[in-house]
C-alpha cells in the first residue's frame, strides 16, 4: 500500500476516534467544549488528507485508486460528516449513557423518503467528488498519469446508479415493521 492509501485508513480511523473522543468529553465527563473540540478536529482530518494526496501528485507521483479514493473520502465526509456524527451522537447518548429518546426506526414511506434524501446526499458528494478528481485530471494534465482517476470517476457513476435503484425500491416494496413473535403457551 502506498502513502495515500496509508492516510486514508488513518484518517478513517481518527475520525472515529475523534468522534468517540468528543462524545465522551461530552456525555461522560461534562466537558461540552472539549467534546466540541475533538468533534471540530473531523474537517482537520480532511484538509491532512487532501495536503498528502496533493503532495504526492505535485512530486510527479501516478495517480493510483488511493489518490481517487483520497477524493471520494474528503467529499463524502464533506456531504455526510454531520449526518454521521448526529447518527453517532444520537446512539452513544442512547446506549451507552442511557440518556435521550431511542434512536428511531423509520419503515415505510418514512424510510423511503429518508433513503432518497440519503440518496440525494450521494449525488453531491459525487458531484463533489468527481469535480475534485476533474481538477486533479486537470491540474496533473497528463492522461497516462491520471487513468486511474477516470476510471473511479466510471465505477461511482454505477455506483450511484444502483444507489438510485435501492432508493426506488423502498417506494415499491415499503420496509416493514418487524413483529414482535408471540408465543401462545
Amino acid at each position: 500500500m502506498n502513502l495515500v492509501a496509508w492516510a486514508i485508513v488513518t484518517c478513517e480511523i481518527l475520525f472515529w476516534v475523534v468522534i468517540i473522543a468528543g462524545l465522551t468529553a461530552r456525555y461522560i465527563f461534562k466537558r461540552k467544549k472539549l467534546g466540541l473540540f475533538f468533534l471540530a478536529m473531523t474537517p482537520v482530518l480532511d484538509l491532512i488528507l487532501l495536503v498528502i494526496a496533493g503532495m504526492d501528485l505535485a512530486k510527479g507521483a501516478s495517480a493510483t485508486t488511493a489518490h481517487a479514493l483520497a477524493a471520494i473520502y474528503i467529499s463524502v465526509s464533506i456531504v455526510f460528516g454531520k449526518s454521521m456524527i448526529s447518527w453517532a451522537d444520537e446512539r452513544f447518548r442512547y446506549y451507552v449513557t442511557k440518556q435521550g429518546p431511542m434512536p428511531i426506526k423509520r419503515y415505510g414511506k418514512e424510510h423511503a423518503v429518508h433513503y432518497f434524501k440519503s440518496w440525494l446526499k450521494h449525488v453531491l458528494a459525487y458531484l463533489l467528488g468527481a469535480g475534485i478528481l476533474y481538477g486533479l485530471v486537470t491540474w496533473i494534465n497528463d492522461p497516462a498519469r491520471t487513468e486511474a482517476l477516470l476510471s473511479i470517476i466510471t465505477i461511482w457513476s454505477v455506483v450511484v446508479a444502483i444507489d438510485l435503484l435501492i432508493s426506488g425500491s423502498y417506494f415499491l416494496w415499503p420496509r416493514k415493521a418487524k413483529n414482535p413473535v408471540t408465543r401462545d403457551l
